[in-house]
């Protein structure tokens, strides 16, 4: 039989590498072409008993350069995980952000379009795209109206948008997500979570049994998903997912950063206070974010497995290595 070819953008991330093993672990052997503009940090040889491994540092803004990716590799499948993915970012360089993100996909798609190859693309979008909504509006559902509040979230719309264009005019197999907020080991450390985690365990190792920690709005509510669940539902959404439909992929839970950071501190084994510092308040934030995973659990059966609690004690072990 022939092994399953995937091209995977933004590998070298946190998410690229997730997948990369849950492929491992499926023990099935499959041929991967990763693309980003570094090279991964991670130990790729590990998986080379049963993936073979190409990559190759490519800017998606070059639209040849992609292209002669997709000719030599062929891909069947594409997880399109590349992008400047942090909101935090796109507030302050907000043009960068939306012509980078919006512009990597149009040159994908245009290649594909053009190549007219037979391959399905797993476009990851965000719950950012939903905004700010009332309690009332909860949980966010896929037909619901989008109301994106910062260009990140913008930037994420016209992704979408531009794949109902390919799919619609060009009949392009493009499969949507609306991902919400993922955490999991090897996140980076700019990103919140890991970030209280890092914050935190360093009060530890200074020897000290209490500290205080910088931070953002503590009271904004989110649903956080565990990166091991959400590569297992891309991975699904690219052999059974409908072309053209979106597809929420969240734990349908909620949960206050101040508790999570009190959580954090709870496994560390440390007391922490926090003090509110301005630079890290985002502008128009959305307050409340819990979706519902209805959609995808309906058609294809999956459903979250790793509840916070477990996600907080892996990546503080990863961490504290």
């Amino acid at each position: 039989m022939e092994k399953k070819r995937f091209l995977i953008t933004g590998f070298s991330g946190f998410v690229g590498r997730h997948f990369l093993q849950y492929l491992f672990e499926k023990k099935e052997p499959v041929d991967v072409f990763g693309i980003d503009i570094r090279k991964p940090a991670f130990d790729t040889s590990v998986y080379a008993s049963l993936i073979n491994i190409q990559f190759r540092e490519v800017n998606l803004l070059d639209g040849q350069a992609l292209k002669a990716v997709l000719e030599e590799f062929k891909p069947q499948y594409i997880l399109h995980l590349a992008s400047f993915s942090s909101v935090a970012f796109s507030w302050q360089h907000p043009e960068e952000s939306f012509v980078n993100n919006t512009n990597i996909f149009l040159n994908l798609t245009s290649a594909l379009k053009e190549l007219e190859l037979p391959c399905r693309v797993l476009s990851i979008g965000s719950s950012e795209e939903y905004g700010n909504v009332s309690a009332k509006q909860l949980p966010l559902r896929e037909d619901m109206p989008l109301q994106p509040v910062s260009p990140y979230a913008v930037a994420r719309v016209s992704q979408e948008m531009l794949s109902k264009v390919f799919v619609d005019s060009f009949h392009l197999d493009i499969i949507l997500t609306r991902s919400f907020n993922h955490i999991g080991p090897w996140q980076d450390e700019r990103f919140v979570v890991p970030s209280f985690i890092r914050r935190i365990l360093d009060i530890k190792e200074c020897g000290a049994s209490e500290g205080t920690i910088e931070t953002g709005d503590t009271t904004i509510i989110r649903d956080f998903v565990d990166v091991r669940d959400v590569v297992n539902a891309y991975y699904m959404l690219l052999m059974n997912g409908t072309p053209g439909e979106i597809y929420n992929i969240c734990s349908g839970n909620q949960i206050a950063l101040s508790d999570i950071i009190n959580q954090i501190a709870d496994i560390v084994g440390v007391e922490v206070s926090t003090k509110v510092n301005p630079e890290f308040v985002r502008p128009n934030d959305n307050r409340i974010v819990v979706g519902s995973h209805d959609k995808l659990t309906k058609e294809l059966g999956w459903q979250p497995e790793i509840p916070w609690e477990q996600t907080l004690r892996d990546m503080v072990a990863e961490m504290s290595k």
